[in-house]
């Protein structure tokens, strides 16, 4: 299969829709149609289920498209590693981040940077976190910023910044203002949680286990705005990453839980060799990290959630001491 052919088959598994690929690729219909067949005819095998005028992947197709899939992203490599070498000031960086980042993070970071580095440019696409990480590991994007750190083998990490995550609650809730809080006292509350999938959802998860609670969730989204949107309705409690200020109509309480925080970090393939942009992206991204002053606000909630574990360590610890005592 050729490069050409690489595209073609790729567009058409990715829109199983003739009439939107062939639109994207800028050919008739027929003439895909005709490309379609003479493929499927080479292979000896259908790629697609027919349903009318839909068409889906069968298994064939997607085992098929996997590896044509694999194989694009190494050809785009390829001509990534050429161009650098022609012209090393110029290039492209493919970064995927979640939805949250888009806001603050990535504009802060490429504006910063394109200040030093204008002539390389950015593809971006924003996804949950085991999306972009896929993404990552199969080639179709050079960095991921994503939160917590995946667990997938294959990719490196380094952490850019640490955010303190609290109780989201409507602003004229009784917990608003409250000094702090553990998530066990809130075994009885609603939630509004991200989707699985999402990092925000891994941490949320994460957290309602090691208090020991099996949380409710009344709402499910796939944006922080739309969680504490819901809040704010009163339509349950969240968790989320600490902002300054916090979206309208919500309040933050402080979680007195340990390791009530996330980190925020670049993922990237740990086994391909990155083009000169996006080493040098990566590298800015590394020194910014290094250079950033600790945030006010999140070094108190950071605080005062360390304040909060070290207590109940002590009174752990003081519980244990009088029981060996009798």
């Amino acid at each position: 299969m050729l490069g050409a052919d690489l595209e073609w088959f790729t567009t058409l598994a990715e829109t199983e829709n003739v009439s939107v690929a062939a639109e994207r690729l800028h050919l008739a219909q027929p003439t895909l149609s005709r490309m379609l067949a003479r493929l499927e005819k080479r292979l000896g095998v259908a790629l697609f289920d027919r349903h009318g005028k839909r068409i889906r992947l069968n298994d064939y197709g997607r085992l098929y498209y996997e590896h044509a899939r694999r194989a694009r992203a190494e050809l785009h490599a390829g001509e990534q590693a050429v161009a650098d070498r022609v012209n090393p000031a110029k290039g492209v960086v493919r970064l995927s981040f979640l939805h949250s980042f888009g806001g603050g993070l990535v504009p802060q970071l490429i504006g910063e940077f394109r200040r030093g580095s204008g002539r390389i440019d950015f593809t971006l696409f924003q996804g949950a976190a085991e999306v972009i990480t896929r993404q990552v590991l199969d080639g179709e994007a050079d960095l991921a910023l994503v939160s917590p750190r995946p667990g997938a083998p294959g990719l490196g990490w380094r952490r850019l910044l640490n955010q303190p995550v609290v109780l989201v609650v409507p602003a004229d809730h009784r917990l608003a203002g409250q000094r702090q809080i553990r998530l066990a006292e809130l075994a009885d509350a609603e939630f509004i949680a991200m989707h699985p999938g999402f990092g925000m959802r891994r941490v949320f998860d994460e957290l309602c286990a090691a208090a020991g609670i099996r949380p409710r969730i009344a709402f499910e989204s796939s944006d922080l705005v739309t969680v504490c949107g819901l809040v704010a309705a009163g339509l349950g409690l969240g968790l989320a990453p600490l902002e300054e200020p916090m979206p309208p109509g919500v309040s933050a309480v402080p979680l007195a839980d340990a390791g009530a925080s996330r980190d925020v970090g670049l993922v990237w393939s740990a086994t391909a060799t990155p083009p000169e942009a996006v080493r040098r992206f990566r590298d800015f991204a590394t020194e910014w990290a290094d250079r950033r002053p600790v945030d006010p606000t999140a070094r108190r909630a950071a605080d005062s959630t360390r304040r909060a574990a070290e207590s109940t360590t002590r009174r752990q610890a003081d519980s244990a001491a009088r029981r060996h005592a009798w």
